[in-house]
C-alpha cells in the first residue's frame, strides 16, 4: 500500500514514485504498465525525456481511475517564459492524453535566461485554470526558491539530485523550513551507493537488497524518492521498501556516507546547463 504525504497546497503525494528518465519512448508504455501492476501510482516524466506519450498510453491501458494516479511532468528550459510555458504544458497534456497534471515542475532555473520567475507565474495560471493541481520546481538553489516569494505561493515540491553519497542536508532543511517536500532524483546514486559496505551490511542483516535499504532511508527522512528500473524483481523490491522501517542507528549510518564530491549531475549553483553536453536531450541528466 502506498504511503502518502500532505503537500502545502492541500493535496497529497504518494511517497514513492516511479521515474521514467532514460527509458526509451518505445519501451515506456510497457515499463509504466509493469509499475502499475506492482502497485505504483505515482509516475514522474518530463518533456525532455520524450516519453510522455508512452506514460499516457500506459495510463489509458491500465484502466485505473484517474483519481488514483499522480502524474508529474516538467517544463523544459527552452520553453521557459510566460506564454511559452503555458503552451508547453498544454502540449504535454495532449501527449499524455490527460485533462490535468497532478504536479508540474520547472525543470531547471536557468538563471541566464532570466525567465524562471515568468515561468512560475505561468505555472500559477495553469493551476488557476485547473490544468495543474500542484506546482513546484526542480534543481533550484535556495536563493532561487526565495525569488518566488513575492508570488505568494511556495512550491509544493522541490525535485533535486539526492542520494546517500550526496544527501543535501542543507537543501533538505531549506525545503523543510519553507514547507516544501523534497523529491530526490537519482535516489540510488546511479547505482554507486548500492555497493557501499554500510548499506550492504544493513541489507544483509535485514534480508533485503541494497536498493530497498536506500529507498527506506529516503522514506525515513520524509522524502519522495523516484527510483527507475525496468527489472521486474527490482521494481517489486523497490515498492516493498515502503514496509522496511530502518532504526535510528541505521539511518544515521547512511547519513554519514555523504561526501563533498558526491554530486553526479550538474550543480544548479553554477548557472545554466552548458552546451554541448546538456543541449542534446539524449545526454540530459535529472
Amino acid at each position: 500500500m502506498l504511503r502518502t504525504l500532505p503537500l502545502n497546497d492541500g493535496h497529497t503525494i504518494p511517497q514513492l514514485g516511479y521515474g521514467v528518465h532514460r527509458i526509451p519512448p518505445v519501451d515506456t508504455q510497457a515499463a509504466v504498465e509493469a509499475a502499475f501492476e506492482v502497485g505504483y501510482r505515482h509516475i514522474d516524466t518530463a518533456t525532455i525525456y520524450r516519453n510522455e506519450a508512452g506514460v499516457g498510453a500506459a495510463v489509458r491501458a491500465s484502466g485505473i481511475d484517474r483519481s488514483e494516479l499522480f502524474i508529474t511532468t516538467k517544463l523544459w528550459n527552452t520553453d521557459q517564459g510566460y506564454d511559452t510555458a503555458l503552451e508547453a504544458c498544454e502540449r504535454s497534456l495532449e501527449l499524455l492524453g490527460l485533462d490535468y497534471l497532478d504536479l508540474y515542475l520547472i525543470h531547471w532555473a536557468q538563471p541566464g535566461l532570466g525567465k524562471y520567475r515568468q515561468s512560475w507565474d505561468a505555472l500559477l495560471e495553469l493551476r488557476e485554470r485547473g490544468l495543474v493541481r500542484s506546482v513546484g520546481v526542480s534543481n533550484f538553489t535556495e536563493q532561487q526558491l526565495d525569488d518566488l516569494k513575492d508570488s505568494g505561493v511556495v512550491p509544493a515540491v522541490h525535485q533535486l539530485e539526492l542520494h546517500p553519497s550526496f544527501n543535501q542536508a542543507q537543501m533538505r532543511r531549506a525545503n523543510s523550513d519553507r514547507g516544501i517536500i523534497t523529491e530526490p532524483w537519482a535516489p540510488l546514486g546511479v547505482g554507486d551507493d548500492l555497493k557501499d559496505q554500510t548499506i550492504v551490511d544493513i541489507a544483509e542483516a535485514r534480508g533485503v537488497d541494497a536498493g530497498a535499504v536506500v529507498i527506506a532511508w529516503h522514506l525515513a527522512h520524509g522524502m519522495v524518492p523516484l527510483p527507475k528500473t525496468v527489472t521486474p524483481t527490482r521494481l517489486t523490491s523497490n515498492f516493498a521498501a515502503q514496509e522496511l522501517q530502518l532504526n535510528p542507528d541505521e539511518v544515521a549510518a547512511i547519513d554519514a556516507l555523504t561526501r563533498a564530491d558526491g554530486r553526479r549531475g550538474p550543480d544548479p549553483a553554477e548557472g545554466d546547463l552548458g552546451a554541448p553536453i546538456y543541449s542534446d536531450r539524449r545526454s540530459f541528466r535529472g
